[in-house]
């Protein structure tokens, strides 16, 4: 997944004499996804959703380890909430910290050793049990659940109250499968989220459907590894996830669909038949390359070449040429040379990236890049990690210009910060402002892009 940092921190009026909950989630969408279904878990027993700490008998942080130090600042923040916790219980009020995500699963007991004031840590794939693990912990328990759940946990989870769904808005992530094979020897999710896993076909139609009787009008599919979903059609032959696709374009109601993140070594016939042929399927695709020289992108396991990916791109606009492309890199892989650095700049400049993300490369303690010598010296990174974010950040600013002048379809989604004005989504997943009334979030409106800002874009509505 694009390790794209959020804070998603539930809010709602709480009923009274209820418990409250704090969920601050770091990371990608499948986090917040995570933390969503957690929010649903524990509202059977009781628990509100707060947006203030201190207002909160749990405090929960779902965590994210893609990135370098991810564990230091989980324990940073984990010392701030032990003061807090520590000056709650002198006013007589106990608080439970818990630990959810991967660096719970990665760090496991080491969590509870550095961390005194920790209650629960859970993983990824048992987050379903965290209301028995929370009884336990009332009860005086120190819990650790990062076992790789036997049992499915989606079929534990509660189905979300309809009110509770409309409060999220009119867009919504969806997990259809989790875990990674691939093993790219940068990447700690193997090791965090365990091997790939694919939702069945009833329960991710059931979920989309409960999704859109409740108000969403765009569904985004979430996966690890989206594109490697597969499944059992009605008559028991094999889907892909163009076959899903398909199927949940026909659900009453949903009006757009997207999907992310994929691997280039997944995207198949069908899928790219469904970006041509699926007029709620949006013209945007994440599919990340990583690096433009073959031998750094063998060194990564990421098993295919930069031309096998340019030519899959190819593939995708010729199938959608209105597509827009987004992606992720890394600089600075060990051993990477001035030579293959320059490879990445020239991919970048014949792909054209609409969105993009990048970074340097860091080292992940369990990986088969922690043990690779020849590092990159940092100032090397972050010389070459300015460059191509100047590259990067020139074309979003390029097709953003592009889409002056153009008549679009825009879902209205949420208020914006001037009176009247409300925030849209286009198809290619930008934020356009536009004068309309609340009362028409969620309505798709025809608009014209008038001019682009530094991060959205703005637009007038056309006809009635």
């Amino acid at each position: 997944m694009t390790d794209q940092t959020t804070i998603n921190e539930a809010s709602a009026t709480p009923l009274s004499n209820s418990r409250k909950v704090y969920i601050k989630t770091y990371g990608c969408q499948m986090n917040v996804y995570d933390s969503t279904r957690m929010s649903d878990a524990l509202a059977r027993d009781g628990y509100e959703p707060t947006s203030d700490p201190e207002d909160a008998d749990l405090v929960l942080l779902n965590t994210c380890h893609i990135r370098e130090k991810a564990a230091d600042k989980v324990y940073s923040e984990l010392g701030r909430l032990r003061d807090m916790k520590k000056r709650k219980a002198g006013e007589g009020r106990d608080v439970v910290i818990g630990v959810a995500g991967c660096v719970a699963q990665a760090e496991g007991e080491e969590i509870l050793r550095r961390s005194p004031a920790v209650d629960v840590v859970i993983g990824p794939q048992t987050y379903h049990r965290l209301p028995e693990a929370l009884r336990k912990a009332r009860q005086g328990e120190r819990i650790v659940d990062t076992d790789y759940a036997i049992e499915d946990k989606f079929e534990h989870l509660p189905a979300a109250e309809p009110t509770k769904i409309r409060a999220r808005g009119v867009t919504a992530f969806l997990t259809v499968q989790e875990g990674c094979d691939k093993f790219c020897t940068f990447c700690v999710v193997p090791y965090t989220r365990g091997s790939e896993v694919s939702r069945p076909v009833h329960q991710i139609v059931a979920e989309a459907e409960q999704l859109v009787a409740a108000g969403v009008r765009e569904i985004t599919l979430l996966g690890q590894n989206v594109n490697a979903w597969h499944g059992t059609g009605p008559k028991g032959e094999a889907w892909s996830l163009g076959d899903l696709l398909y199927r949940l374009a026909d659900v009453p109601g949903l009006a757009r669909l997207r999907y992310t993140t994929s691997h280039p070594r997944d995207m198949d016939d069908r899928l790219i038949a469904a970006h041509g042929e699926l007029r709620a399927l949006m013209p945007y695709l994440h599919l990340p390359v990583q690096a433009g020289a073959d031998r750094v992108l063998k060194a990564m396991n990421r098993r295919h070449t930069a031309d096998e990916y340019l030519r899959l791109i190819e593939r995708i606009r010729e199938a959608r040429p209105d597509i827009a492309m987004a992606g992720d890199f890394i600089v600075g892989f060990p051993g990477e040379t001035d030579q293959e650095f320059e490879d990445t700049m020239r991919l970048v400049e014949e792909v054209r990236y609409a969105q993009a993300y990048s970074f340097k490369y860091s080292t992940r303690p369990g990986t088969p890049g922690a043990d690779l010598k020849d590092q990159v010296p940092e100032e090397k990174k972050a010389e070459r990690l300015d460059r191509l974010q100047a590259l990067l950040l020139k074309q979003t600013r390029e097709f953003n210009e592009s889409c002056v002048g153009k008549k679009i379809d825009l879902l209205l989604e949420k208020p914006g910060r001037m009176p009247g004005q409300i925030i849209g989504r286009s198809p290619w997943l930008q934020s356009v402002n536009v004068d309309a009334k609340a009362s028409q979030i969620g309505e798709i409106i025809k608009v014209r892009i008038t001019g682009i800002g530094t991060n959205s874009l703005f637009a007038e509505p056309l006809g009635a």
